[in-house]
């Protein structure tokens, strides 16, 4: 998965290269953002379980919020992506606003993702 999150962070990369902001299209910028994804799928995919079950065999609250964490910042990196792949299909040339919600969205969705997977593991 973290090979994925790396793919997706190339073409979120592309994507906000192509856009009107000249900042973003920096080879290290693509680099950094491929970087990003790769950690933030490589740790917020896969989440470690519990140290040691409970006595009542009852779910706690905070596994619960820490998979959604999870769960939603993939969501998020994962609507980027596809909102990227799509514009570079149909060769659009994205406005300083797309590039903006398309990055913001993928930065948010991969820290979520980065603070899901560091909870998880640092509680487990």
């Amino acid at each position: 998965m973290a090979m994925m999150g790396a793919a997706g962070g190339l073409f979120v990369a592309a994507h906000l290269g192509r856009g009107s902001v000249e900042l973003l299209g920096f080879p290290v910028v693509i680099l950094a953002a491929t970087i990003y994804a790769f950690i933030g799928f490589y740790l917020g995919i896969d989440l470690p379980p519990d140290a040691a079950p409970r006595a009542d065999n009852v779910a706690t609250p905070r596994v619960k919020w820490i998979e959604r964490l999870s769960a939603s910042g993939t969501f998020f990196a994962a609507l980027a992506v596809f909102v990227s792949v799509w514009n570079i299909i149909l060769d659009g040339q994205p406005n300083s606003l797309a590039t903006l919600l398309v990055g913001g969205g993928f930065v948010i969705g991969v820290t979520m993702q980065i603070a899901a997977g560091s909870i998880a593991r640092a509680r487990a």
